[in-house]
């Protein structure tokens, strides 16, 4: 995976956030056609974010409990 990829990933944990957001607001502010730059999908395939699905509820996302161990080693390393 090329090296971009890795801080984007991490820039899409830390604009998720604390808290779930809609699925289809993230799709939108973060996926992308570009074979070089899947930020999205490589969150996914890691299993760095949680998809949330209630009956009768709009889709949400969050960042996972791995997804949050990502984020504190990056906190640590700064």
């Amino acid at each position: 995976m090329p090296d971009t990829v890795e801080p984007l990933i991490l820039d899409l944990l830390e604009w998720i956030g604390p808290h779930p957001r809609p699925y289809a607001e993230v799709l939108e502010a973060w996926r992308t056609s570009c074979p070089r730059l899947p930020v999205w999908e490589e969150a996914n395939e890691r299993g760095f974010i949680d998809h949330i699905h209630e009956p009768g509820q709009a889709a949400l996302v969050a960042v996972s409990p791995l997804g949050l161990v990502q984020l504190e080693a990056r906190r640590a390393a700064q």
